[in-house]
């Protein structure tokens, strides 16, 4: 992640619920599609390793940071020499979270929880309580999740942060398809970011199904590329310099009135 330009790769998949052995090998071999494409950043979806309706079993497939999963991040990483993100759920003491990390072959770079929780989320998860950038050279990373797609502060304090490249890991309905179709862009257009957002497939307890549509836009708010298969990966280049240009072209970030939304002195 040293350079300017660079490949990013989505990966949009199915998952089986509760078998992290299935859901593993099959990101594995995505990530390896994404690679032998030219990706050197990849984005897998939320809850990628377990599935999303495993609410009866949180606490039994929630894991520490570092732990299994994230070290097997890390191990695919260093394998392919990529830089790696995905979301899974987190137990830290007695509480669990929704949390996207980002890994690179030299480990763990940076973590962030779910702060907007959708529905049954709020009796599952905790929420997370700060936004944080992840520099990987060039790239100055926000993390965001899914429903939160739909919230453009999040999107807006870790642009103010320095962020260049938002990414969403998500399973995201296909009944709410529309809202992730406008969202997506105008996260990207409003911020002049790149956003990488990789989606799941799929049905899971006869009632859930998501949407697809995982997608690279550009700080345009162009589509670059979007999946409409199941189980696919799907590459654009990045090139940071786009995100500065668009910022002098339509000034939103120089001209925002921060003062406005400042709490009146008493």
């Amino acid at each position: 992640m040293k350079h300017q330009t660079f490949i990013a790769a989505a990966v949009q998949m199915n998952c089986e619920l509760g078998n992290a052995g299935i859901n593993l090998e099959k990101a594995y071999h995505l990530i390896e599609q994404a690679v032998l494409k030219g990706a050197s950043f990849i984005v897998l979806p939320e809850l990628f390793n377990t599935g999303y309706r495993v609410e009866e079993k949180d606490w039994q497939y929630a894991e520490y940071i570092p732990g299994y999963t994230s070290e097997w991040l890390v191990q695919t990483a260093q394998k392919f020499n990529v830089t790696i993100a995905g979301c899974i759920l987190e137990k830290e003491s007695d509480c669990i979270y929704d949390t996207c990390l980002v890994v690179d072959r030299d480990g763990i770079q940076g973590t962030y929880r779910k702060i907007y929780l959708w529905d049954q989320e709020k009796q599952r998860f905790q929420k997370g309580d700060r936004y944080e950038v992840t520099q990987l050279g060039e790239v100055t990373l926000g993390m965001q999740i899914c429903y939160e797609v739909g919230f453009p502060e999040g999107a807006r304090v870790l642009t103010l942060k320095g962020a260049n490249v938002l990414i969403y890991s998500s399973a995201f309905g296909s009944l709410r398809r529309y809202a992730w179709d406008i969202a997506t862009k105008a996260r990207a257009l409003e911020n002049g970011c790149f956003v990488i957002a990789s989606n799941r497939t799929g049905t899971e307890k006869n009632e859930t199904v998501f949407g697809g549509g995982s997608r690279i836009i550009n700080p345009q708010g162009k589509v670059l590329t979007e999946a409409t298969k199941e189980d696919e990966v799907i590459v654009a280049e990045i090139d940071l310099v786009q995100a500065e240009k668009q910022r002098k072209a339509i000034p939103y970030l120089l001209d925002l009135q921060n003062d406005m939304y400042k709490e009146p002195s008493k």
